[in-house]
């Protein structure tokens, strides 16, 4: 049976399990052998990746021909306003290539947002405003070209969804193993709490901080990412110890 596995990546780590001496990888927080990413997310970008054993599932949720919705939280420097908003909507010339229509609207920075590490560097001068877009395809830095090009340059990046799968309490370093839709569940065990019904096994949490001049400027309201139906839970385990009881590795 395909294995999948959430994980919020924090920033700085490289989305693949080796790397140079000192650098951050997927190794530092997965302690599943035999899986890989299914799709890409950049070093200096954050939240949701996912993670299989299963060739077929990678491809079903990385390919961009079966167009799984990617949704972003994207805080920018300076106040985009409906024109703006209406450019990155209509798709960009991007030089090598020109952009999909997606969704894009101006949100208020999230409340259950943890901080990032280091801190986003910021111009007192200059305000920051939080943005969703929702892409449905997945080119090099899309996100944050496209902000560029609309004169609004990304300052932080997290993912926050893939199709039906979203961080749902995720924080970062900590991963939780799901089932697939359409497979039936799998028990597994582990040091246990209760989420909306569902058996999880919690990792490490940053401090719940939040990060000094960082600015909403938002015209609706984001809401932690929720569990979908269909998605499936199974458990979370702390990033860097082995699994527990039941479960391979």
């Amino acid at each position: 049976m395909p294995r999948l596995i959430l994980l919020n990546k924090p920033y700085g780590v490289l989305c693949q399990f080796s790397g140079e001496p000192g650098q951050a990888t997927l190794k530092d927080h997965v302690p599943i052998p035999g899986v890989y990413a299914a799709g890409r997310l950049d070093a200096d970008s954050e939240g949701l990746l996912l993670l299989t054993d299963d060739g077929a599932l990678q491809h079903r949720i990385a390919d961009p021909r079966h167009k799984q919705p990617k949704t972003y939280l994207v805080q920018v420097e300076g106040e985009p306003d409906e024109a703006a908003l209406a450019r990155l909507r209509t798709g960009l010339d991007l030089g090598d290539f020109h952009t999909r229509p997606c969704d894009a609207r101006r949100v208020a920075e999230p409340e259950w947002l943890w901080p990032r590490n280091p801190p986003v560097r910021f111009r007192k001068t200059v305000p920051t405003s939080w943005l969703e877009i929702v892409l449905r395809e997945g080119k090099n830095r899309q996100v944050r070209r496209m902000t560029a090009k609309v004169g609004f340059p990304t300052l932080r990046l997290i993912r926050v969804a893939i199709g039906l799968w979203q961080l749902d309490g995720l924080q970062p370093g900590e991963w939780r193993e799901v089932v697939v839709p359409g497979l039936p569940a799998v028990g597994r065990t582990g040091r246990a709490g209760r989420t909306a019904g569902k058996t999880v096994a919690r990792g490490p949490a940053e401090p719940a901080r939040r990060e000094s001049g960082a600015a909403g400027g938002g015209t609706a309201r984001t809401a932690a990412p929720r569990s979908q139906s269909g998605a499936g839970a199974g458990k979370m385990r702390r990033a860097g110890k082995g699994p527990g009881k039941g479960v391979k590795g």
